[in-house]
């Protein structure tokens, strides 16, 4: 009788684990992934959204990654009420929920209610089309429930401590730091450039450009957000902390050798790097470097089928990091203040004939080192701020990493076709269709560094030093992902 009972019990537990096992492979078979998981969904939402504001605000790269850097914050925090270990970032007072209520139910009104908030307070032009989207899902725009026993309650609180959390960190986005005149970020640090557009004092400080403004007049753009140093981190302890060794001095022949080989390559573009360079660029409705990178984690996130969970721990960390990376990047830009090679190769060639790209209809030609420009339309002719270190080269390497880190591999394998090389520089000399291979990450933000000075945008040491800087900044987020997913043993 003892030995049936035995094989009875052992029998018994294991149709209860087999049926145990077939629950969790039916609920990971039939859970929304990729594409479909409402994480992702709500990633198109703010690409979108990001998007549009570049046409109605024009590009602020800046701006933009700390939009979407807090609206997955949020995303997260919201989240991290339906999972057994997460940590919120700034949610308080919000007890984690039963495990009995930590269903994919819950998690998607939570997170919906998040990312609704944090999206209309920030990208408020959108607020129609955010509206539109929680009708859409079946969702109450209406709800401001702030119970934290309650899904929208729980969402509605996270973006609500997300949002009152971030004011006044140093971005001005109400116009309220001292020394503003209350215009959402103004330039409360009154940072004058050292040259004027008319005038060059110091050839090492960077100098405003005149870009045409599309209707036969110019105008010389300001430059973009100077007080972006200022901004508190999530990750990094400081905009500094990672600083990047100075740049090469004016009379160093590293600088020159820099500056000529930008010429060079800016000359010898093949039709596969002008695909590169404008692909990286962006054009109209760009979602600037953070929005990229995001592309590029849906990318994983479709390859792999993700679910709702694992999308929220990619896209936080991800945009974090792009959030962070934003802040090192402009403390070393304006701490430097360094020259674009606008100014460099004009400084080192004036008055010598050098071969060169000559502007749109011109084509390759040999001209004046004065006369020299980057390999851009006249209607943005380069970025308004100081070269050194380089935004994209800083975001990529640090993108690129964070997704190297999370996924454990550097396995990227997508790609993208840029169908009309030349299309947004040079319309009248349009190449045949590119396709873009990216197959490691690394390499991804390494092309993504490189095009900057394909297109005369930056030098090498711009690239290299902002890279370098981005995975600084990659591994010590790093280190504050781990800690707020819960992972007791990170060390």
């Amino acid at each position: 009788m003892k030995v049936y009972l035995a094989l009875f019990k052992v029998l018994f537990l294991s149709i209860l684990n087999m049926n145990l096992y077939s629950q969790t492979q039916y609920k990971t078979t039939n859970e929304p992934v990729g594409i479909n998981n409402i994480v992702y969904k709500w990633s198109q939402v703010s690409l979108l959204a990001t998007a549009n504001d570049t046409e109605i605000f024009k590009p602020r790269p800046t701006v933009t990654s700390r939009f979407l850097g807090l609206t997955f914050v949020a995303v997260f925090d919201a989240w991290s009420r339906y999972d057994q270990k997460a940590i919120p970032v700034y949610l308080k007072n919000t007890e984690r929920r039963p495990i009995k209520e930590q269903t994919l139910k819950n998690k998607e009104i939570a997170i919906s209610y998040a990312a609704y908030n944090a999206l209309c307070e920030y990208y408020f032009s959108d607020k129609e089309k955010f509206v539109a989207y929680m009708i859409e899902l079946g969702l109450d725009p209406n709800d401001k429930s702030l119970d934290p026993k309650t899904p929208a309650g729980i969402g509605n609180l996270a973006a609500k401590a997300v949002i009152e959390a971030r004011k006044h960190d140093g971005a001005n986005q109400y116009g309220e730091e001292e020394g503003s005149n209350g215009t959402p970020y103004f330039n409360y640090v009154n940072y004058n450039p050292v040259n004027s557009p008319d005038e060059m004092i110091d050839v090492i400080h960077w100098q405003p450009k005149y870009f045409s403004d599309g209707k036969g007049g110019k105008f010389a753009p300001a430059c973009s957000t100077p007080f972006w140093n200022k901004v508190k981190p999530l990750g990094l302890q400081s905009g500094d902390q990672f600083r990047p060794v100075p740049p090469p001095s004016l009379d160093s022949q590293q600088l020159k050798d820099e500056v000529k080989e930008l010429i060079d390559l800016q000359y010898n573009l093949t039709n596969e790097q002008k695909a590169l360079v404008e692909f990286m660029r962006d054009g109209p409705k760009s979602v600037q470097q953070a929005g990229h990178w995001l592309k590029f984690a849906q990318d994983v996130s479709r390859r792999d089928n993700h679910t709702l969970d694992q999308d929220v721990k990619m896209f936080f960390y991800n945009q974090v990091t792009a959030m962070d990376c934003f802040i090192a990047c402009w403390d070393a830009k304006m701490f430097y203040d360094f020259a674009r090679p606008y100014a460099l190769v004009h400084y080192y060639y004036k008055d010598q004939n050098i071969k060169a790209w000559g502007g749109p209809g011109f084509g390759n030609i040999e001209m004046k080192g004065q006369d020299w420009r980057p390999y851009s339309p006249d209607i943005f002719l380069c970025p308004a701020f100081p070269g050194y270190v380089s935004g994209h080269s800083t975001i990529s390497g640090g993108c690129g990493e964070a997704l190297k880190l999370w996924t454990g591999s550097d396995t990227f394998g997508e790609s993208a076709t840029w169908s009309s090389p030349g299309a947004l520089t040079e319309p009248d000399n349009i190449g045949k269709p590119v396709i873009l291979r990216f197959p490691t990450f690394t390499e991804t933000a390494n092309m993504a560094g490189i095009s900057r000075v394909m297109g005369g945008y930056h030098i090498q040491s711009d690239n290299i030093e902002g890279l370098k800087l981005g995975r600084n900044v990659a591994h010590e987020v790093w280190k504050f992902y781990n800690i707020h997913i819960g992972n007791a043993n990170y060390k």
